[in-house]
Formats: C-alpha cells, sequence, structure tokens
C-alpha cells in the first residue's frame, strides 16, 4: 500500500518520537539537520557565532512546536523554513538594508565577459566553493541574502520578497545585481 502522506519522511519516526516528548529522539533528529541548517544560517547572516545563535533558536522553536508539524512536507522543509525565517528576523533586528539599486548604475557591457574559456578542473573545485563563499561573505548583505535564499535556499523571487517585505521586482534587480558584483570579485 502506498503512504497516504504527499512527501514520504525518512525522519518520521524520530518526529513522531519527538512529539510523544521523547528527548534522545530530539537529539537525533537535532544530529541528522543541525550541519545543513548551521550552513543555511550562516549563509544569510554572514557571521559565524550569530548563525550559532539562530540555529540554537530555530532547533528551539521548531521542537517547542512540534505538535503542529502534520506531515504536509518532510520534516526537514519544515525545519528550513524556521531556520531561513529566524535567519531573516535576526537581519531584520540588525536593521538589513538593501543596496539602493538607483544609486549604481550599471551599463550592459559593464564588466568582462564571463564565458566558459577552460575545461571543467574537477581538482579545484573545493577550492573555487571556498572562494566563491569568501566573495559572498564581501557582498553587501542585502545582495547576500538575496543570492543566497535564490541560489542556495531555492526561493524565488516572488516568495523572496514576501520574507523580505520587498517587491519582487526590487528582489529581481537585487539578485542580477548581486549576481554581477559576485562575478567581479571573482575575477
Amino acid at each position: 500500500m502506498l503512504d497516504s502522506k504527499p512527501y514520504p519522511d525518512r525522519h518520521a519516526d524520530l518526529v513522531k518520537r519527538c512529539q510523544q516528548g521523547e528527548r534522545r529522539a530530539q537529539y537525533e533528529l537535532y544530529q541528522q539537520y543541525v550541519k545543513a541548517m548551521y550552513n543555511v544560517c550562516l549563509r544569510i547572516v554572514n557571521h559565524e557565532a550569530e548563525a550559532e545563535d539562530v540555529l540554537q533558536e530555530a532547533f528551539i522553536d521548531a521542537f517547542n512546536h512540534i505538535g503542529t508539524f502534520r506531515g504536509q512536507s518532510t520534516f526537514g522543509a519544515w525545519l528550513k523554513q524556521i531556520v531561513v525565517n529566524r535567519a531573516i528576523n535576526h537581519l531584520r533586528s540588525r536593521r538589513l538594508e538593501l543596496v539602493n539599486i538607483e544609486a549604481h548604475h550599471f551599463g550592459e557591457d559593464d564588466g568582462p565577459d564571463f564565458a566558459d574559456s577552460e575545461p571543467y578542473d574537477e581538482d579545484g573545485v573545493q577550492l573555487e566553493v571556498e572562494r566563491v563563499r569568501r566573495a559572498m561573505q564581501q557582498l553587501p548583505e542585502g545582495y547576500r541574502v538575496v543570492l543566497s535564499l535564490y541560489l542556495f535556499e531555492g526561493y524565488d523571487h516572488e516568495e523572496i520578497g514576501n520574507v523580505l517585505n520587498i517587491s519582487e521586482t526590487t528582489s529581481r534587480t537585487q539578485y542580477l545585481r548581486g549576481k554581477k558584483r559576485l562575478l567581479e570579485l571573482l575575477t
């Protein structure tokens, strides 16, 4: 017989045990998700200690409200939404300022052509990932947050607009400007 839930969850048993108040299950679920959710926090808040704090608050929220989890998505997706919301709220408390797009004038021919000119180097992938991570950290916060939500977290511009209380157009513009600036930092 097929599972009646729309999203089968490999951690359903752990979630059920958490809903019954089992602390060991909470610890096991925490261990399953802590690294991935920390990376989500770090990409958004861009500060290790703050990311750790946001992560802990998000897990506390999740475990305090685990009774409301109904399995309409995977537990991981539900938790990720809590983590992203916590991280965005943390940024708001730091008074997130999106880069004023009116203050920057970019022409179509600004910057180099980024066409692929060299073959893919598998050995250098880790170095490139680190280089991109460092470049992302140098972006203005508004660019970095929009790029992170769009590229890494899979949000669309409408969702980003809703989360950040900006228009969809502003989200798209922030994304394009941020991507352009990131590419400039990488060259």
